[in-house]
Order: structure tokens, then C-alpha cells, then sequence
């Protein structure tokens, strides 16, 4: 099967281990993924229906548009993708065009322009909540028209919801299989953990999850979880089934100038 890309750029997307992935979900009517993402992992399996989360509002506002109007979407998002656009000035303009207005169709689009035309496709916000992501400087963002309409048309078998991972477990239920992507782990103990917990999802939530995940596996839903393989990581997921593989990752350098990171994958059933 040939591989679909997102349409968007997303730090931590899960494209080169789909596959990984795929093979170790168990068999079910419908996915249930409570940190959905750029959806890699949604465009690349076959299941019969997905419930799909974020707790980003402008990620789910920008799916639920594209899935309602892929077509008024598509052609709207195609007038952001011209040369004049691609200029610093032009982009802080309409950054803050982005942090001024609540119009959900405004919003995802002006997302999708800044996933493209903003630096390293981050997804930012200040403390005020505003999107503070800086202009990418890149000679011709790519307008990912084929990936769009792609995307739009699975999401036909989808249910796109802004809400936190203890509500989409909640959801869950006999039938389903619960795909776990959260906010990685530090991969050593000198990482800054202030600083990973300004993302939202703190050491806690780490613990709440690997509880929920443990708690669906006896109400009868399987949930696989990825995360980095540290120490921290094994005794969080010790009520789980834990494999880990190799993943090529560009990391800062460390000491020993490691290329290859352990990926944990922790399945509860």
C-alpha cells in the first residue's frame, strides 16, 4: 500500500512509523485516537470509523471545515499559496489577522498558511494564546492540494472532536482499539521539564494516561501508546506488553552523537 503524507507539517508525525504501528493495532471496527495530530496514522490504516481528538481547537476547527466544504476549502486555502504571500511583513500581517479573529473558516485557513509559510511547521501559542510561530523563510511553500483532497475524503468515515485524552477514553468502547500518541517523554533526565510541561501535558498527565490506558484494557478496548524508551517510560507502562524499535530521529547532539532513539511501544489488552 502506498503511503499517504499529511497535509500539514507536524513536529513528532507519526509518517515514517505508520507501518510499525499499523502492525501492532489490534484488529477492530473503529480507531480511537486522542492525540490525532497531522493523522498520519488515521490516512494510513483501513479501519471502518474514526474518533478522532485534539485539544488544539484551530486543528479540529481546520479538519471539520476541510471535511464539511473540501472543495470551497481547497480553493480559499489555494489563494494563500502565491509569492507575495511568501514575505516577512506580509506574514506577521497575517499572524495577526490569525490572533484578532474567533471566524472558525478564517482560522483554518490562515492555520494551514502558517503550518506551510511559518518556521519548521511548529504550532505555537503564547501565554495570551496567541500563535507566536516566526516566518519560515522557505523559497516556495508547497501547496498540498492532493494531500488535502485526500485527507477530505477519508474523513467522510470520521468524527473530528476538540477535547482532552480523558474524554476520548471515556468514549471508548468494545469494538474500538485506542491509539495513543502524547507528547513525548524527555530522553534523558538533564532535559528541562519545566519546559516540556509548558506544552500542557505534564509528568501527571504521562501517569493519567498509562492509568486510563490500563483501565480501558479491562473494560475490553486494546490501546497501544508510543512514547521514547527511557526508565521513566517502562515503569509508567509496567501493566502493558512493551516492544521497542529504532527510529532514525534528528536530535540535538548528544555526548555519544546518537542518531537512532529507542521508540517504546507499550500495548494494553
Amino acid at each position: 500500500m502506498t503511503k499517504s503524507r499529511a497535509f500539514l507539517k507536524w513536529a513528532g508525525g507519526k509518517y515514517k512509523l505508520v507501518d510499525q504501528i499499523a502492525t501492532r493495532l489490534p484488529a477492530a471496527t473503529r480507531l480511537v485516537e486522542p492525540f490525532v495530530g497531522a493523522g498520519s496514522v488515521f490516512l494510513n490504516t483501513d479501519f471502518d470509523s474514526y474518533q478522532l481528538s485534539d485539544i488544539n481547537p484551530d486543528l479540529i476547527g481546520l479538519y471539520n471545515s476541510l471535511k464539511q466544504r473540501p472543495d470551497a476549502f481547497i480553493d480559499d486555502a489555494r489563494k494563500f499559496f502565491v509569492p507575495e504571500n511568501n514575505d516577512k511583513q506580509v506574514y506577521y500581517h497575517l499572524r495577526s489577522e490569525f490572533n484578532q479573529t474567533t471566524d472558525v473558516w478564517e482560522r483554518s485557513l490562515l492555520f494551514l498558511y502558517m503550518n506551510r509559510f511559518g518556521y519548521n511547521g511548529l504550532c505555537r501559542y503564547n501565554k495570551k494564546g496567541g500563535f507566536n510561530v516566526p516566518f519560515g523563510s522557505y523559497k516556495k511553500p508547497y501547496f498540498p492540494e492532493k494531500e488535502l483532497y485526500f485527507f477530505a475524503e477519508k474523513a467522510q468515515r470520521a468524527n473530528f472532536v476538540c477535547e482532552g485524552y480523558a474524554q476520548s477514553f471515556a468514549r471508548a468502547k468494545a469494538g474500538d482499539v485506542v491509539y495513543c500518541d502524547p507528547p513525548y517523554l524527555p530522553l534523558s533526565t538533564t532535559a528541562n521539564f519545566t519546559s516540556y510541561a509548558t506544552g500542557g501535558f505534564s509528568l501527571d498527565d504521562q501517569a493519567l494516561l498509562a492509568d486510563c490506558a490500563a483501565d480501558a484494557a479491562t473494560r475490553g478496548v486494546p490501546v497501544l501508546i508510543s512514547n521514547h524508551d527511557t526508565p521513566l517510560a517502562r515503569k509508567l507502562y509496567h501493566e502493558s506488553k512493551m516492544e521497542t524499535i529504532q527510529v532514525q530521529r534528528s536530535i540535538s547532539q548528544t555526548a555519544t552523537g546518537r542518531k537512532k532513539v529507542d521508540e517504546l511501544f507499550a500495548l494494553y489488552r
